[in-house]
């Protein structure tokens, strides 16, 4: 009876904590922005979202500023890493639901340098996070 009441004051005092927790942590998330990411173009009919928690942190923190790359290195930068990040997209026995789509980019369409400069630091953010070589 005695190990009773410890394992029950252990468990309520444990269930207080996480309930507490996340309180607190629903509270703080009120004043936060969202880590989505929106980029439309109507004339070229593209959007690009990037729904990743944490990324805009990222961005904000640790990417180089938009002058630091030349929209032809992006590009460069971004066909390769894409045609990887495809290839690992559609072979979901090898990589599981790492990579749940494939980015719908093609070559010859001229994005501009916003979205270039923000696909390119997603996959950087990409490679970091998850501990992958594009």
């Amino acid at each position: 009876m005695k190990y009773l009441i410890y394992i029950l004051i252990i468990s309520l005092s444990i269930y207080s904590c996480n309930s507490s927790k996340e309180i607190n942590t629903a509270s703080e998330n009120d004043g936060m922005q969202t880590d989505t990411i929106r980029i439309a173009n109507d004339s070229l009919e593209y959007e690009v979202l990037i729904l990743e928690p944490g990324f805009d942190f990222w961005l904000n923190s640790r990417a180089k500023p938009r002058d630091f790359y030349d929209l032809g290195f992006l590009e460069n930068k971004n066909r390769f890493w894409i045609q990887e990040y495809n290839r690992r997209a559609r072979n979901l026995s090898g990589y599981g639901n790492l990579y749940p789509q494939p980015i719908n980019y093609e070559f010859n369409v001229d994005y501009g340098f916003e979205v270039n400069y923000l696909l390119y630091n997603y996959l950087l953010y990409f490679q970091e996070q998850y501990n992958q070589k594009l």
